[in-house]
């Protein structure tokens, strides 16, 4: 039942939710997801063992009384047998998704389907095989609970693309940033737009149905205060990313937004640090135009890693900024930074009391994201100062 609760609750974990990820932010909200995941395997894979088999076989210390003796009836048990078969595969899947070559939508609809099906199997098993489940109140309890879970789904893959449908997009441009990267924009169709923060980003369906599972989520690089046309910068990694420059001006897109919590407006802070690791400075640069539009004066300092300088966007309008660019990989003509972003260069950069005092905005790859956040709380940075969000949860 412990490890049902869970799953049921998982649901709701799903980063889909604007009322749970955005106010405990989408990077933990996920990383929560996973943690619980495995917590419900673990507890599901021990629940069998801790019965006494059959009625034969044999008294558990635990179980003096031998209550928790399992039924014989097969159709009962069943169901539990095959969720228990089911759940470590999905969890596997999950964990090792990126090892696998399955594209990432039919692993997300793999995922919710699968986990909407182990739901129903632990509901039955619950209710026949167990003595408590089966008792009227109890039953009625996990039948509300289960239908608001995988009813989550409903919502998430049917009400809200529906609702998208009334308010889809057109694709106004596609411009090619660096050799892999791209500015994907898409103008209203017929609606007033989005309405977002600078620095949150959306799930994007370009030239699908809104209820296909080709959507993706993107970091928004356009500011709000630019209009009602919503930019996305975009790399290529998957399948849809890689055909970022075959679409074509006109094609209808859906928007499913906004998301995320690197967002500065309302914050007292002297200063604004950007730091961005490759793609990560697509967020951070609706931060930086939002900033510029309203009239934002509040101190700015840019660090923008890469790996080479074929990879660095922007560079134009970043160039007018205080900006530091940093190569792990630099020409011999570089005469800037090189190496990654570590602490001794956030030393040379910052100063101790711009550390302590101004808001950091974190965004790139896991490993850079924890040398910096490390450091700056070593620093004495306080920690709500850190604004950040991951790419990846493991």
């Amino acid at each position: 039942m412990l490890a049902f609760s869970i799953i049921l609750v998982e649901f709701l974990l799903s980063g889909r939710f604007k009322s749970i990820s955005n106010s405990i932010g989408m990077d933990r909200t996920m990383r929560f997801h996973q943690i619980i995941a495995r917590s419900a395997l673990l507890f599901a894979l021990v629940h069998p063992f801790l019965y006494g088999g059959t009625p034969s076989g044999g008294q558990r210390p635990w179980d003096p009384t031998r209550q928790l003796t399992i039924t014989t009836d097969l159709s009962s048990l069943s169901s539990g047998i095959a969720a228990f078969v089911l759940l470590p595969s999905l969890v596997l899947f999950a964990v090792y998704r990126t090892q696998l070559e399955y594209k990432y939508e039919t692993w997300r609809l793999m995922h919710g389907l699968g986990a909407a099906l182990i739901a129903m199997l632990l509901l039955h098993h619950t209710v026949y095989a167990g003595r408590y489940g089966s008792q009227t109140l109890m039953t009625w309890l996990w039948l509300t609970l289960t239908a608001v879970s995988v009813g989550s789904l409903f919502y998430v893959y049917l009400l809200v693309p529906l609702l998208e449908k009334r308010r889809s997009w057109r694709v106004t441009s596609v411009t090619q940033l660096t050799p892999r990267q791209w500015e994907l924009t898409v103008g209203a169709n017929g609606h007033a737009g989005l309405d977002y923060k600078a620095g949150q980003f959306a799930w994007l369906n370009v030239g699908h149905s809104p209820f296909s599972p080709y959507e993706n989520p993107f970091s928004i690089s356009s500011a709000p205060a630019s209009g009602s046309a919503v930019s996305f910068m975009i790399k290529e990694l998957g399948d849809f990313t890689r055909t970022i420059g075959l679409i074509k001006p006109g094609t209808i897109a859906y928007l499913d937004a906004a998301y995320g919590t690197l967002v500065v407006d309302d914050r007292k802070e002297p200063g604004v640090a950007l730091i961005a690791g490759g793609i990560g400075i697509a967020p951070l640069l609706s931060i930086l135009r939002q900033m510029r539009l309203t009239g934002d004066t509040r101190s700015v300092k840019i660090v923008y890693g890469n790996q080479s300088i074929n990879q660095v966007a922007y560079s134009d309008e970043l160039d007018k900024e205080d900006v530091t660019y940093v190569l792990s990989e630099p020409p011999e003509t570089w005469q800037g930074e090189t190496g990654l972003i570590d602490p001794k260069l956030f030393d040379r950069v910052f100063t101790q009391e711009e550390i302590r005092e101004w808001v950091f905005v974190v965004c790139g790859p896991s490993k850079m994201m924890d040398v910096v956040e490390d450091h700056l709380i070593s620093r004495g940075a306080p920690s709500n100062h850190i604004l950040a969000e991951r790419f990846d949860y493991d």
